[in-house]
């Protein structure tokens, strides 16, 4: 019997390139394996709910039955080890035909620990291999097609002879990011095949609610580069025929393919929905009368196989499956104790600068300076860096601000280029274009402004549980520059700032320089760690003299490793960013008063130098917290209830914050001034908890 990857070749080759030849041409212990594939799929399929009936696990199953003759086309297509394939929540047969064994579908569907895809740590029904190419997706529907036209853009740009599949059902083409994965994919003509498997319903919403077309494969015929073929998802031939079709036009380097598989979905959604509410008996009927394992059952009976030869398959499929159960039950279960590995890797330390201080004399530069310096030095240090964004690249043109100013011009546009204006397709590709090799580190400037950055949120939140949810297998090595905060008369969407809300997410660093030494320290440990990093540039700061330093050749800053900018003992002000400045000038104004004020920077946010700040409260009894952003929900609030819980034994004062008020920024001067913090607020917040 030939192995799944030489069944597939010998099947495409039979088929030919017009497509006219048939499967009896295979030989028959070819079929006998389909047949197999296909029915051991359904007998995991079928058996899936018992498990939660019997509360051992698989409290979340989206049955493929109905799918089976694209799936098994799919899977078959895919060769493990050397393509990449992102397969979505109901791709149990796609995975069992790409590699997965019985064991490892039902290890995964009971969340044990030998789990290959994460260990348990997943939802069931999610099914990867990632060291043979099957990916571990999110249950976000449809979000992984941005990883894989990133992964893509890596095949084509290494010059690997992979191709890449990503899988989904068709209602997740209304999503805005699958709209601009397939625009992506189609300029840059990537070698990526998007297979859509239409089952008429996403949940309960028919697809007359999706789109109005009958076909959702419509929506995209105006690409121009973009191969749409459209397939009998019930039929083993005519999706092998239609999978073979995709491959060939890929292979040509034109661009990427769409198959789109019309199915039927036999069962519920999943077993938290109750189709019966929705579908009549005449449609449940008419549904189960398609079933393509019948189909293709008589179809290898009519082809030379015998009843008793697929009762044979079917009896030691039988007894396959119960050994795989019985093992995958008395397997372990994930420990409690480990929920905190693999939350994110260990960051790249310099042994050059402990504690990323320096006392290095000469010229100071700026920040931006600093930036646009250590950006090319690591360029020049690692082939494997690239960096795209907004306005990246254009003649002289380097980024909004000219961060990226010369890099073009002197890497190239294989490395250095612009991206659609799509913040989630900038963040996403990034993630799947770090996946071909952990030794490539991509930079993207994720928004012109910070304020821009919410389209990508959920590619961020995507990006923050990687490295957790495959169990270690895989971290977006992903740097993401966002200009951020005020004081420019940006007004709305061009002065906010985000870290209140990025810290919240665990999985990534975030980190805010004040100075340009430490701008590029922080900047090159980040593009030399593994995993990633938000790293939030005060705009204000660019070309401010206030924010000038020398900046020796190789600096890098440890994360989460503070900096007291100004010692002293009645006081500790906790600052990053532009505010650390007003911090200072404050405390040299008290300085005058006889108060003496430590005022610490804190530079990294997540992770956080906690052994600092509280060394600092217990030497000073007292805090003041300074940020940029807004006091209510920013992320002083969690500064202050960090010290008043490890620190309050040695608090004299309530701990005070200082920041903008709780409205928005305004474009006129004088309501931006009304609003930010300056250096009289900070001032009279020292005050006052001196005072107390």
């Amino acid at each position: 019997m030939l192995d799944t990857p030489t069944l597939i070749r010998v099947a495409l080759e039979a088929l030919g390139a017009g497509g006219q030849a048939k499967l009896p041409t295979l030989e028959s212990d070819d079929l006998r394996r389909m047949y197999s594939l296909m029915h051991m799929g359904r007998v995991l399929d079928d058996k899936a709910p018992n498990y939660l009936k019997q509360a051992i696990g698989w409290s979340y199953h989206a049955p493929c039955a109905g799918h089976d003759g694209i799936q098994l086309a799919l899977g078959l297509s895919f060769r493990a080890g050397q393509d990449f394939l992102f397969p979505y929540y109901r791709d149990l047969l796609t995975c069992l035909a790409g590699g997965l064994t019985p064991l490892e579908i039902i290890l995964n569907g009971i969340s044990k620990a030998a789990d290959v895809a994460g260990g348990g740590r997943h939802m069931s029904n999610h099914f990867a291999k990632p060291d043979i190419g099957i990916q571990n997706v999110s249950s976000l529907t449809g979000n992984h097609t941005q990883h894989a036209v990133g992964l893509a853009r890596a095949v084509k740009h290494y010059k690997s002879d992979a191709i890449v599949f990503s899988s989904q059902g068709e209602s997740s083409l209304s999503e805005g990011y699958c709209y601009e994965s397939i625009n992506g994919a189609d300029r840059e003509q990537l070698p990526v095949i998007f297979v859509v498997q239409d089952n008429g319903y996403g949940i309960s919403v028919p697809k007359a609610d999706q789109t109005a077309n009958e076909y959702a494969c419509d929506n995209f015929v105006g690409f121009q580069n973009l191969k749409i073929i459209r397939a009998d998802g019930l039929d083993v031939e005519d999706s092998l025929k239609a999978m073979k079709a995709a491959v060939d036009y890929v292979r040509t380097g034109s661009g990427p393919a769409m198959v789109y598989a019309t199915c039927v979905r036999i069962h519920s959604h999943s077993n938290s929905d109750k189709h019966e509410w929705y579908r009549d008996e005449a449609e449940l009927a008419a549904a189960k009368a398609a079933d393509p394992l019948p189909r293709f059952r008589k179809f290898c009976i009519e082809s030379g196989l015998t009843e008793a030869e697929l009762q044979t398959i079917e009896s030691a499929n039988i007894a396959t499956y119960n050994e795989a159960s019985d093992t995958a039950i008395k397997s372990a279960d994930p420990k409690p104790e480990s929920i905190t590995n693999f939350v994110i890797p260990d960051p790249w330390v310099s042994n050059q600068f402990p504690g990323g201080i320096h006392e290095e004399k000469g010229e100071a530069i700026s920040l931006i300076q600093s930036l646009n310096q250590t950006l090319k030095e690591e360029f020049r240090a690692n082939p494997d860096t690239f960096i795209w964004g907004q306005d990246m690249a254009n003649k002289e043109k380097g980024g909004i601000f000219n961060v990226s100013k010369g890099m073009q011009q002197e890497f190239g546009e294989a490395r250095v280029f612009n991206a659609p204006i799509a913040e989630d397709y900038i963040v996403g590709t990034a993630n799947g274009f770090s996946r071909f090799n952990d030794k490539i580190r991509v930079v993207v400037e994720g928004a012109e402004f910070a304020d821009y950055i919410w389209p990508a949120a959920e590619q961020i939140v995507e990006c923050s549980h990687e490295y957790w949810r495959t169990n270690g297998q895989f971290a977006p090595n992903v740097t993401v520059r966002l200009a951020s905060g005020g004081y420019i008369g940006g007004g709305l969407y061009h002065s906010q700032n985000v870290e209140g809300w990025l810290t919240t997410l665990p999985g990534i660093r975030v980190v805010v320089p004040a100075f340009a030494d430490d701008a590029a320290g922080l900047l090159r440990t980040a593009m030399r760690s593994r995993g990633m990093t938000l790293y939030l540039e005060p705009k204000f700061l660019y070309n401010a003299k206030m924010a000038q330093a020398v900046v020796p050749e190789g600096f890098a800053v440890p994360f989460g490793k503070a900096r007291i900018r100004r010692e002293g003992t009645d006081l500790t002000v906790l600052a990053y960013g532009t505010p650390v400045h007003f911090a200072l000038d404050a405390a040299k104004k008290l300085e005058a008063e006889g108060k003496n004020v430590e005022v610490i920077d804190l530079r990294s946010l997540s992770p956080l130098d906690t052994d600092t700040i509280f060394a600092s409260v217990k030497k000073t009894h007292r805090v003041l917290i300074v940020h940029e952003d807004k006091v209510f929900g920013g992320f002083g609030g969690e500064l202050a209830a960090q010290v008043a819980s490890d620190c309050f034994p040695w608090l004299d004062a309530p701990v005070e914050r200082v920041g903008s008020t709780f409205t928005p920024v305004g474009f006129n001067r004088i309501l931006e001034r009304a609003t930010l913090p300056n250096t009289d607020r900070v001032l009279a917040g020292m005050k006052k908890v001196l005072g107390f």
